[in-house]
Formats: structure tokens, C-alpha cells, sequence
């Protein structure tokens, strides 16, 4: 009965923190001019953007950099691999949620499908066999569920300790810290479980990929602008995937001649430009 009480606190604690920043974030958001073309950067905060570019700049080159560069280089890759692999699987279920969010039945249905069978024939989810199994792949957030929704992107804003973002994919980060069912369970092994597996994700990404990474932050002229545009077009592409007339009279699809997918291909540098020639 306490634990139960315990479960129950926890859960409208998180809603409430979820909410509050929703209201923050929503008050916050500012509409850019209807006749801005889609392509255009809409950064009404770019001074306040800037600072926190450089606060996550030093986080970055005397935490997380060196951190993950001495992940990758004692952790034999094929772990790198399973511990990745392990975070994508666990985010399933709140992945499922979003695409019933989304009205989406068959893709929520793939999610929980690949969910059951990586978590159990793929050893706690540590393998993904139903990639073997060619069950279709995976990929939304509530950011995504927001776009269909309706919500515009609004303006460009950078996170503290996360990166980059948009407004209104700011609260899709915020919502799925807390949407994936898994934090409910009163039998989860560690409280907040997804969150330290998603931080050993982007520490091997980090570090699988720092001298993509290094290039854009350390030798770029300006590297805001540098890690803005490119999230910004990586961020409309995903979404366009999914919606072929969302951005069509932007972009093609840069992955059509190799026939490539950064879903599917966990190598393919999730860092690089889709759209640099």
C-alpha cells in the first residue's frame, strides 16, 4: 500500500514538472512571420542561444568529450553496440505510446513487437533480432507528435546539457523524459533507468564519431551556427520522411542513391549533414 502511494506521488510529480514547463515553453514561443519561407532560421533568442551554446561547449570539451573518448577506447565495441542497442529497446514502449498519440495502430504495433522480442530472444534487449526478423524500424519522439499534430517547429532554441532543438521539439524532450511506460512500473530495476541508458548512447555516438563532432564545435567558424543549421535540416528531414509533402520543395532525400538510412544503419554518422555535398 505505502509503495503504491510512493508510485502514485512519483507519478503526479512528474506530470506536474512536465506541465510547467509545457506552460513555460508555450509562453515563451513566439510565431514566426507567416511569409518566412520554411527554410529560413527562425532564432529570436540567439543571444541567450549563444550563451548556452558556450556553456555546453565546456561542458562538452572538460566532461563529456573526454568521458566518451575513453569510453569507446576501453569498452570493446560490440558492448558500445549492446549498450546502445539496450537504449533504443527500452525507449520502444514510449515510442509506442507516441505513435498511438500520432494515430499510427501499425507502427505502434512494430514497437511493441520489436520491444517483446529484442527484450526477450535479444537478451534483455542488449541485441536487436528483430532486425533479423525485417520487422519494419522505429523512430518518433513526442516532437514528432507535436508536428503532426499541427504544432509548428517555433523558434530555434539550444538546451542546456542536451543541445540543440526547436520550441516546439524543446517539450517533446521534456514530455518523453516521463511518457515511457516503463517509468510507471513499480517493478523497474532503477528509477530514471532510460535516462542514464541514454546518456551511455550519446557518450558512444560521442565518441564514435568525435572527429565529425570536433570539426563542427572546435573548428568551424562559428560553430552555433554550424550545430543549428545542421540540426535544423537533419530535424526537417526525419519529419519529412514520414510526410513526403512536408519540406518537398526543400529537400530531397540525401540517402536515395546509397540507399542508406541512419534508422536502420546504427554506423551511419548520426552528426553528419544529410544535405552537404
Amino acid at each position: 500500500m505505502g509503495e503504491a502511494k510512493i508510485v502514485s506521488s512519483r507519478f503526479r510529480l512528474k506530470h506536474l514538472v512536465v506541465l510547467s514547463l509545457m506552460a513555460v515553453l508555450s509562453a515563451c514561443a513566439t510565431t514566426p512571420p507567416e511569409q518566412a519561407s520554411r527554410s529560413d532560421v527562425f532564432d529570436p533568442y540567439e543571444n541567450t542561444n549563444r550563451g548556452i551554446h558556450k556553456f555546453n561547449l565546456g561542458v562538452d570539451r572538460f566532461l563529456f568529450r573526454p568521458a566518451s573518448k575513453g569510453y569507446v577506447k576501453i569498452v570493446p565495441d560490440p558492448m558500445v553496440t549492446s549498450f546502445s542497442t539496450f537504449a533504443e529497446n527500452i525507449s520502444l514502449p514510449g515510442q509506442a505510446v507516441d505513435y498511438l498519440l500520432q494515430g499510427n495502430p501499425k507502427q505502434m504495433g512494430n514497437a511493441l513487437l520489436r520491444f517483446v522480442i529484442n527484450m526477450t530472444v535479444g537478451g534483455f534487449g542488449l541485441s536487436a533480432p528483430a532486425d533479423e526478423l525485417n520487422l519494419p524500424p522505429v523512430d518518433t519522439d513526442f516532437g514528432e507528435t507535436l508536428h503532426v499534430w499541427g504544432v509548428g517547429e517555433g523558434a530555434y532554441v539550444e538546451l542546456p546539457f542536451y543541445g540543440p532543438s526547436t520550441q516546439r521539439d524543446a517539450i517533446g524532450v521534456v514530455v518523453n523524459l516521463f511518457s515511457n511506460p516503463i517509468n510507471f512500473s513499480p517493478t523497474r530495476p532503477a528509477d530514471n533507468l532510460g535516462v542514464y541508458a541514454e546518456i551511455v548512447r550519446r557518450m558512444g555516438d560521442r565518441g564514435r564519431f568525435s572527429d565529425t563532432v570536433d570539426s563542427i564545435l572546435y573548428e568551424s567558424a562559428d560553430s552555433y551556427a554550424q550545430a543549428r543549421l545542421i540540426y535544423l535540416q537533419n530535424r526537417r528531414f526525419e519529419l519529412a520522411r514520414d510526410d513526403e509533402d512536408a519540406y518537398l520543395d526543400l529537400y530531397s532525400d540525401p540517402y536515395a542513391e546509397t540507399g542508406t538510412d541512419p534508422v536502420r544503419d546504427p554506423y551511419l554518422d548520426p552528426y553528419e549533414d544529410p544535405y552537404a555535398e
